[in-house]
């Protein structure tokens, strides 16, 4: 089975079907490219056919490209391989837009029409906008977009080039370079899809036999076209165009190179004939994929993301769906995972220990199903449907048949032991019970339980609604069923999850601790706090660590440190950042939820600035570091963890590492993650910057054995950690 097949309708109509064999969505692949091409021919050649319909046998179109044969162009074929693979699919949509049509008169082709039964992405819509007219269906869950700048690329099968010369570059922005997703009738109001229907195959069948040959000319194949909006030389183009580059700059601070070049081939190809600008976004297409920053992104964000939500370290083990789950404590962290297990259609206990408290925990869910409805991405009926699905009690008895406990209640060891032992209690034998905590060690927490081996930690982040990362803990003691429990669970709510060991704070919040305590030491020691900021945005990090400990709250910071001196002893190394937080906390200035933080906020909560009060308390040094050490000392304190972590077992995949790292804190997303970046960086040299951040700042930055190894004998985390794994 191919594909793409052909079927021939007695009135002329040729029907081209997309469907990938043993795929949920259509991916195309060179392969399908080539029979397509074959396909169009014979349509186009034989007289008997009117006109061309392309769409999917699945509920869906396409998902895009199979990003594993653009990788693979790179790999085996150099810059070269992936020029001459992009350019054989824009010959392939030209054809498909020229449709057989004489090149000088736009006389004689054949309309094409195309029909999106579901979601359409990336070359999912690139190939329909090759088309003469795109029909949807009316389907308000499918989702039409050009979404490649999110893995670290960007539209390169003309779709950048169709789009921007369409609805011109300032209107396209927002679906190039922010990836924005649409529904149906969204897409059609935007000007991305022609027609939404409730038959859109009879109405494209309807289009087809009654276009006239003007319907087939695209806008910039006519005679005088110009670009909507302007081009880079028309008053109103020009000033988009420097706005568009300010916003990428400020948006992406240099690192991300799909922005700048997706920018590049608009700008270069709107001074061009459209055939010229299509061999221009292929040139900066190559450019950008031949780029580590978009290997190492769809590595981590396309390739090893699906293998971990498809289950890559999964034990063998029957399916163990969650049907019924109990979830102990209706805070913040409870309500929001009552909240994402009722969405994916589970029975909810929300369990407090006051109803008032229960019944709060239940209103969470209510007011984001409020909020999704005034934005009309929800229904009364189905609020009602789902909230129907959360029983919030005090009674431990409702929560016999649940399959799965998730205790969600204070960072205190003995209250969690005894919510534990209550829960179990009333529990079947075979049921699971799960521990979300950030920083308390699992294997501590399971001596509460009877049953150690089916006792794991779930650490979810916050927001758990928002969060797409979820941090599967093993204790010494869980056994193999209990981690397939998890991994099945957070399949289910859609979130992505990894499996690590236990150890305090885990992998995670080791490597973000240190992260955030590294700013904090630098303010005390003088250091402009704008150049700290600063700087880590300026390799790729989301927040800058102070504005991350104001987010979370120093308070929590104050008692982790507590907690960590309390283990560690004399061996304790933070205390030049105790003596920031500390005092912050003294003055009451506990983060964004104080107003009144490393920040100064308005009554509001909208951050307005740096506290004025950080020059004074921490007087600045005379010599400021360079920008580049301060970058080394951000960056580091967070590989050098992740190192660390696969070294003593807490990692067992440095996959998880780095899906982990962007997911969970949003490691420098460019760099795909921690083991990423230092494959960028070589070990080699890693280890040389190591070294000197070690003379100058202490041995919190000495290069671990594991690193220095990889320096010395040669090869990257990925070429001895990265094939094994993959392979299996």
């Amino acid at each position: 089975m191919t594909d793409f097949t052909m079927e021939k309708s007695s009135e002329g109509v040729a029907t081209i079907t997309w469907d990938v064999p043993g795929k949920s969505m259509n991916v195309l692949s060179m392969d399908g490219a080539a029979t397509l091409s074959d396909l169009i021919d014979d349509a186009l050649a034989d007289d008997g056919v009117k006109g061309i319909i392309i769409t999917s046998g699945k509920k869906d179109f396409a998902a895009g490209m199979d990003l594993n044969v653009i990788a693979g162009m790179r790999d085996n074929g150099g810059a070269q391989g992936v020029f001459d693979g992009v350019m054989s699919l824009h010959h392939l949509l030209r054809k498909i837009e020229l449709a057989g049509m004489d090149l000088k008169t736009k006389k004689g082709g054949k309309p094409i029409a195309s029909v999106l039964p579901g979601t359409a992405l990336g070359i999912g819509l690139e190939l329909p906008l090759a088309t003469h007219r795109i029909f949807a269906a009316d389907n308000p869950k499918a989702k039409i977009g050009l979404p490649e700048i999110m893995v670290g690329i960007f539209p390169g099968a003309g779709g950048t080039t169709r789009l921007s010369r369409k609805l011109g570059a300032m209107m396209a922005a927002p679906f190039l370079l922010e990836g924005k997703l649409s529904d149906p009738k969204k897409a059609k109001a935007a000007g991305l899809i022609d027609e939404v229907s409730d038959d859109p195959l009879a109405a494209a069948r309807e289009w087809v036999l009654n276009a006239s040959e003007a319907d087939l000319v695209k806008p910039w194949d006519a005679k005088g076209y110009k670009m909507p909006g302007g081009g880079p030389f028309h008053p109103a183009g020009f000033m988009t165009f420097v706005g568009a580059s300010a916003m990428v700059h400020g948006k992406t601070m240099g690192v991300y190179p799909a922005a700048k070049a997706l920018l590049s081939a608009v700008y270069e190809g709107a001074m061009v004939t459209f055939d010229q600008a299509l061999k221009i976004e292929a040139r900066w297409f190559t450019n950008v994929l031949m780029n580590p920053s978009s290997s190492a992104m769809i590595r981590s964000l396309f390739i090893n993301k699906e293998a971990l939500e498809k289950g890559a370290n999964r034990p063998e083990a029957p399916d163990q769906s969650v049907k019924k789950i109990g979830i102990l404590g209706a805070g913040m962290m409870g309500a929001g995972i009552a909240y994402v297990s009722a969405r994916a259609g589970i029975e909810v206990v929300l369990i407090d220990a006051r109803q008032e408290a229960a019944d709060k925990g239940k209103s969470y869910s209510e007011a984001l199903l409020d909020k999704a409805i005034s934005r009309k991405k929800s229904t009364e009926a189905k609020k009602t449907e789902l909230l129907a699905r959360i029983t919030a009690t005090t009674d431990y008895d409702a929560l016999k048949g649940c399959d799965l406990i998730v205790e969600a209640v204070f960072e205190d060891p003995a209250v969690k032991a005894e919510v534990t032992q209550r829960a179990e209690a009333v529990i079947p034998e075979d049921a699971i019970f799960a521990t979300n905590t950030s920083t308390l060690p699992i294997s501590d927490l399971a001596r509460a339980s009877a049953r150690p081996e089916q006792f794991i930690g779930i650490h979810f982040f916050s927001p758990v609604d928002k969060m797409l990362l979820v941090e599967i803990i093993k204790g010494k003691a869980t056994g193999p069923r209990a981690v397939a429990k998890a991994l099945d669970f957070v399949r289910q709510i859609r979130k992505t999850p990894i499996v690590v060991n236990d150890e305090r704070f885990f992998y995670a919040n080791r490597c973000i601790i240190p992260y955030i305590n590294e700013g904090i030491r630098m303010v005390g020691e003088g250091v402009n706090p704008i150049l700290v900021e600063n700087a880590a945005k300026m390799m790729g990090m989301p927040l800058g660590p102070l504005q991350l400990v104001d987010e979370t709250s120093i308070d929590l910071g104050v008692k982790i440190a507590k907690a960590t001196r309390a283990a560690m002893g004399d061996a304790y190394p933070d205390d030049a950042v105790d003596q920031v937080i500390f005092a912050m906390a003294d003055e009451g200035r506990l983060g964004r939820k104080t107003k009144a933080g490393f920040y100064d906020y308005d009554d509001k909560g909208k951050r307005q600035g740096l506290w004025s009060g950080l020059d004074s308390r921490y007087p600045r040094a005379t010599d400021q570091p360079e920008l580049t050490d301060v970058q080394h000392r951000l960056m580091f304190a967070q590989a050098l963890e992740a190192v660390r972590a696969l070294e003593s077992g807490v990692l067992e995949d440095i996959r998880e590492g780095d899906v982990g790292a962007i997911l969970g804190w949003g490691f420098a997303p460019w760099s795909g993650g921690p083991f990423g970046w230092l494959d960028m960086l070589g070990a080699a040299r890693a280890v040389e910057i190591c070294d000197g951040l070690t003379e100058k700042y202490g041995d919190r930055f000495a290069s671990p054995a594991l690193l220095r190894d990889l320096a010395e004998k040669g090869g990257s985390f990925y070429d001895r950690f990265g094939a094994a794994k993959s392979a299996a």
